[in-house]
Order: structure tokens, then sequence, then C-alpha cells
């Protein structure tokens, strides 16, 4: 129960990771305010938990729409303790070097949880709360999709300069890098997320449930002289390039 008496806003948090992160929460006494663009999964996942969760409609890509809904969530639940930005993701593109598709990949991605750290800022300074942002082993090597590592990696460095400029006010900034992950962005690909589970020396593709835990340990008091810092959630998957060697090898005829 390390979140008794404590509100924390998660963004992206109707589906995935970001449910799983609610789910965490509540399963250890926090209020939560589950923050999406998807408001009729936010409701059904926040009936499950009358009093203790709401479900408020956000799109991180509209500043209008960050500002009220953390002002929402701080006038029912009379402030903010904790931010998880999980909110975040590819878009479909022909051309990875377009500008609008560049425009919104960071748009989703960094400005995103600018906004929302801009918005809960003033509560977690009062709180002295914690930031959690949601970034990727993409951002740590080289897996593809540019724009998306591009953005994922300013997520890293955005959080080491507020490590520095929050922590005299009490307030931990901190990043979780996911690694392959099982979630609904893989239902329609062949193989799904186990195709990649030879990557992992861990033996497995990891569960929406293990990046939650990730959070919640960075959030929670356990983590207290924990900022700055990108903790990779990954099996492994970033530790070098043995396993991808010996996957290569095993795969050869």
């Amino acid at each position: 129960m390390r979140f008794s008496d404590k509100v924390a806003v998660v963004t992206g948090g109707a589906h995935g990771i970001g449910r799983s992160t609610v789910q965490r929460f509540l399963d250890e006494g926090a209020r939560v305010a589950i923050l999406d663009f998807d408001s009729a999964a936010a409701a059904d996942l926040a009936a499950a938990a009358p009093g203790r969760a709401i479900a408020v409609l956000c799109n991180v890509l509209d500043p209008g729409s960050v500002d009220a809904a953390v002002a929402s969530v701080a006038e029912r639940f009379g402030g903010i303790d904790v931010l998880a930005s999980v909110a975040g993701g590819e878009l479909p593109t022909d051309d990875p070097m377009d500008e609008a598709y560049w425009d919104g990949i960071v748009g989703l991605n960094l400005r995103g949880p600018v906004r929302m750290i801009r918005a809960c800022t003033p509560h977690l300074t009062a709180s002295r709360g914690s930031i959690v942002l949601v970034s990727s082993v993409n951002a740590l090597v080289a897996f593809s999709s540019l724009a998306y590592s591009s953005a994922k990696a300013g997520l890293g460095i955005l959080a080491k300069n507020l490590a520095v400029e929050l922590g005299p006010s009490g307030v931990r900034v901190n990043v979780v890098a996911p690694g392959t992950v099982r979630t609904r962005v893989w239902d329609d690909q062949e193989g799904g997320a186990d195709r990649l589970a030879p990557l992992c020396p861990i033996g497995r593709v990891g569960e929406p449930e293990d990046i939650a835990a990730a959070i919640a340990f960075l959030a929670s008091a356990d983590a207290s002289w924990i900022t700055g810092v990108t903790l990779p959630v990954d099996g492994g998957q970033t530790a070098g390039p043995l396993t991808i060697i010996n996957h290569l090898q095993r795969s050869e005829p």
C-alpha cells in the first residue's frame, strides 16, 4: 500500500501499459485519474473502482485539453502526487522523413508529456511528488523507427534536466524504457510480440504488468533517492548484441 492517500494521474490509462499502471496504483492504495482519448474505455476501467478512480477525457496533443483535464483532477481529488506519462506510440507513414509525420510523432511522444508536466508541476511541487515518463528501448539503441526513437530519446534528457530543476522542490523525475511488451499494437502482426522473444535473454517478451511494476517503484518512496535516471525494463534486450547474434546463428539452415 505504498500509495495510500496519494493521487496518481496516468495518461494513456485506458489500454495496455497505462491500464496495468492504473490497476497497480489502485492495488497499492492510490486514487487514480485515468486520462485518455478513449473516454469509453477509461470510464469502464474507472467503474471497477468507484470513488477511487475517475475517467477524464484528455488529448495530450491539445494544450487546452491537458490543462482542463489536470485542473479537473486537482479539483476532484484535492491535489496530485504522481504523474505517470504513458500515452505515446507510433503513427502510420509511407515516408519516415515526412514533415507532418515527424510533427505528429514528436507531438505525441515528447511534446505531449511536456504539456502534462507543465500542467501538473504546481500540484507536484505542493505535494513533493514524482513524475515517471514512459520511453522505449528505441531511445537507447538503434531499433529503427527514426522519428519515434528520436522523440522517445528526448524524454531521457528531459528527465535529467527536470530532475535538476525540480529536485530542490522535492519532485523526482525518472523514465522507464520498455522493451517488447505484449500490447494491442502487436495484435495484427504476424507472430505477435512473441516472435521477438528470442531476442530477450530472459526468454520472454514483457507484459504490461512488468512495466507497471517499474513505474510504481520509481514513483514510490522506495525510490526516494533516485531521480534523473532511465531504467530499461526489457528482459535484457539492450544488454548487448550477443543475444541477437545467437538468435541469427540458431536461425541459419
